[in-house]
């Protein structure tokens, strides 16, 4: 196996916190050299490390120099990017694979030093798709916090009705951001935190990722996607439903329809070492017939604006978009992925609708972990 480097902290590195599975937000070098893992750190991280009881081996700056290269006058960048190095040279590592978001200056000082370097995106991405035990459960957290935050959406639909300008719920105006409030709230009563999702209503919703804002109206598309963030893991879910109060236009019924057929026939092709652009071709096919857009038969180069226009989903873990992509890419499931199903369909100026599973592939099939209805009537 080549040995591998990575350096980073495990709040914005997703790379770091699959091997250190707890909350360092100061940067630090993680290494597998000579087939023992090893971990160079502040001294102020360094039981918390330990305590891990993964087998990593914990050095501390100190034992590569770091209070000599202080008090002659260092700068502290510098002094910690010459005990990276030092303790570099003393594991062995002569050649390493890195991530993509390894860091610049610490990479030219390696090499500096005669150390080989190679990105490879696609090893890191590997190692993270079979989720832990541990991730796992997190994930799990995260999709039960959405679960509560979706169901606080529909509980303040449910006292909507029409109201002067538009819905009215509890005797005020039901606005896109009283829905976020609420969402908001069951979330971190769940334990996870939510700081931006999407609660999008009439022509907002066919706007790709547009967070949505403003006064609801009755008999409009409303969809409200989530990703929350599991506090303890950092790991994440993603879930989305469409809603409409009041008398729902045929159209949003057909896009409905034929969504829930979509999300369907995925949802039973999933397994182990399918394609996602098979899962992807299977997704399209109920539009197709419907004599809507999609990707697969779109002309080369053409931009679409309306049907289903973009892919059927995509993994989740420690970021929220992550490996495999089920669209037209190469990528092939494996056991452990936990992937979304998010087919939808949109036309600009009227809106869209959008559903999604969130699905854990297994050794012979898939489990899905997502456990609130889809109808369109909350």
């Amino acid at each position: 196996m080549p040995d591998v480097l990575i350096h980073g902290d495990t709040v914005r590195h997703s790379t770091m916190r699959h091997e250190i599975p707890l909350m360092v937000p100061d940067p630090f070098l993680y290494a597998e050299a000579g087939g023992g893992r090893h971990v160079v750190v502040s001294s102020l991280e360094r039981s918390r490390i330990e305590a891990l009881g993964t087998g990593i081996k914990v050095h501390a700056f100190e034992e590569y120099g770091i209070d000599e290269l202080l008090t002659s006058g260092t700068d502290r960048d510098e002094a910690v990017l010459e005990v990276l190095a030092r303790a570099t040279g003393a594991l062995g590592v002569a050649s390493a694979r890195v991530p993509g978001e390894f860091p610049i200056d610490l990479a030219d000082r390696l090499r500096a030093a005669g150390v080989t370097l190679e990105v490879d995106r696609r090893l890191f991405e590997t190692r993270r798709r079979a989720k832990t035990d541990a991730e796992l459960a997190g994930i799990r957290r995260a999709q039960a916090a959405a679960e509560a935050g979706m169901h606080a959406a529909v509980e303040l639909l449910r006292r909507a009705e029409p109201g002067g300008p538009g819905l009215v719920a509890d005797g005020e105006p039901l606005t896109c951001e009283r829905i976020k409030d609420a969402i908001r709230a069951a979330v971190a009563g769940g334990g996870a935190s939510a700081d931006a999702f999407i609660v999008a209503h009439g022509a907002q919703s066919a706007s790709g990722h547009e967070m949505g804002s403003g006064p609801i109206q009755p008999g409009e598309p409303l969809v409200i996607d989530l990703w929350p963030n599991d506090l303890e893991s950092a790991c994440f879910a993603d879930m989305t439903r469409t809603f409409v109060v009041g008398e729902a236009p045929a159209e949003l019924r057909k896009y409905h329809e034929l969504t829930r057929d979509s999300l369907e026939r995925s949802l039973e092709a999933v397994r182990p070492s399918v394609a996602g652009k098979e899962l992807h071709r299977i997704s399209c096919e109920p539009y197709e017939r419907a004599g809507l857009p999609t990707q697969l038969t779109k002309a080369p180069g053409q931009v679409l604006e309306e049907g289903y226009f973009h892919s059927l989903g995509h993994g989740v873990g420690l970021e929220v978009h992550e490996a495999p992509l089920l669209g037209r890419a190469p990528d092939v499931l494996v056991p452990g992925d936990v992937i979304t199903l998010e087919p939808g369909c949109y036309r600009p100026g009227f809106g869209g609708c959008r559903l999604e599973h969130l699905v854990l592939v297994t050794e012979h099939g898939a489990e899905l972990l997502t456990d609130f209805p889809y109808a369109l009537e909350p």
